[in-house]
């Protein structure tokens, strides 16, 4: 554990180093230990910092409040695009599957014109190889 690794924890998870994740609390103990003077005043500054929070009022929420922001997410899913209300549900189904079969089709076929454009450009780079004569020259290839 260096200084650096040190202040972020204690950034992240404040002075009380019960918060902190186990796997970093003996590496932390033995920092204390090894840096007592640099660990003491960021702890310090931490358990400062700490008392600050703890002293703040804790945020309410009115209900009227909580119950429209609640309301408000659920109705997310049951907005329909405006478009669809005036198509036929299986007209709206139809062409999302005719957006997925044209997105299917380009990629077949720019797999296809890539196989065809790059033929000449692999066999060139096979015949470069096989003319290669020693071992240290040889290039993996591509």
């Amino acid at each position: 554990m260096n200084a650096e690794r040190f202040s972020a924890l204690i950034e992240a998870y404040g002075a009380d180093v019960r918060r902190w994740p186990d796997m970093d609390r003996e590496p932390a103990k033995a920092f204390r230990l090894a840096e007592p003077e640099l660990a003491g005043r960021l702890l310090a500054e931490a358990d400062r910092i700490d008392a600050l929070l703890d002293a703040s009022p804790r945020p309410s929420v009115p209900h009227e409040l909580r119950e429209r922001v609640l309301a408000a997410a659920t109705g997310i899913g049951t907005r329909r695009v405006w478009w669809s209300s005036l198509l036929p549900r299986r007209l709206v189904l139809a062409s999302g599957a005719g957006f997925a079969a044209a997105a299917c089709a380009g990629v077949i076929a720019g797999q296809s014109l890539t196989m065809h454009l790059t033929a000449d450009a692999r066999a060139d780079a096979v015949l470069y190889q096989a003319s290669l004569s020693a071992l240290d020259d040889a290039e993996v290839l591509g």
